[in-house]
């Protein structure tokens, strides 16, 4: 099977992390966040990346765009989402979870025209948030150090495992045809990146150093996700 490129990236930045963490770059002593130096690099180049490319186009898009279109556009990807959800529920042995997920993908590629409505959601079928870094932690399989990988972003070591295998999974990274795979790939970047645009002001208002806000904040959420909203208090885990 020949990779699109979204595979061909991720794998040499994800043995670009794995080589600093390796040894490659100097620790910080910092036992969540090892490799700071490193981090703060790649931190100010995706920053740099955003401001210059990403978010203006983004800004465009929102600009051009209406609501109700965006919102489609939203609901057509989390569609394609979902079919992932549903398998990591159900590599976790979260069955019923799994049957929900697929209920919403039948549903709304049904009724909600391919997903650009999302039908099942007014139905009462809940939206789940699974990806294999988290079904590795269901598994047993530490965090590991806290990393951020070039265009990707905030990820730890287990999380970087598991967006390998997400972008192997990933449908519309998958799809044969060149043209329409990149199209739809650019439209989802842009997408996700209006969604946002409410955390940039509330990053902008709250932080001091963006960098450590974002980190803790990605942390934090990351193991509220792993443990379903119910986390364990940090003494009772690793």
């Amino acid at each position: 099977m020949r990779k699109s490129n979204v595979q061909r990236l991720a794998t040499p930045l994800l043995v670009l992390a794995a080589a600093c963490l390796l040894g490659g770059c100097a620790t910080s002593g910092n036992p969540k966040d090892p490799i700071e130096g490193f981090n703060r690099a790649m931190f100010a180049f995706n920053d740099g990346l955003d401001k210059v490319i990403v978010k203006p186009v983004a800004q465009g898009y929102e600009a051009v765009l209406p609501q109700p279109a965006r919102n489609g556009v939203t609901n057509f990807f989390s569609n394609i989402d979902d079919v992932f959800i549903a398998l990591n529920n159900l590599l976790q042995g979260k069955v019923p979870e799994a049957i929900n997920d697929i209920g919403r993908v039948l549903v709304n590629t049904t009724l909600g025209v391919l997903g650009f409505m999302d039908v099942a959601s007014d139905l009462g079928i809940d939206k789940h948030e699974e990806d294999f870094g988290q079904t590795l932690a269901y598994w047993g399989v530490g965090n590991g150090a806290y990393v951020v990988l070039p265009l990707f972003g905030p990820r730890t070591v287990r999380d970087s495992v598991g967006l390998a295998v997400d972008v192997a999974g990933d449908a519309v990274a998958n799809i044969s045809r060149v043209p329409t795979r990149n199209s739809l790939l650019a439209t989802r970047i842009v997408s996700d990146r209006v969604e946002l645009f409410s955390a940039d002001k509330i990053v902008e208002e709250a932080a001091l150093d963006r960098y450590s806000y974002i980190r803790d904040a990605y942390l934090q959420r990351r193991r509220n996700l792993i443990y379903d909203g119910s986390p364990p208090r940090e003494k009772e885990t690793e």
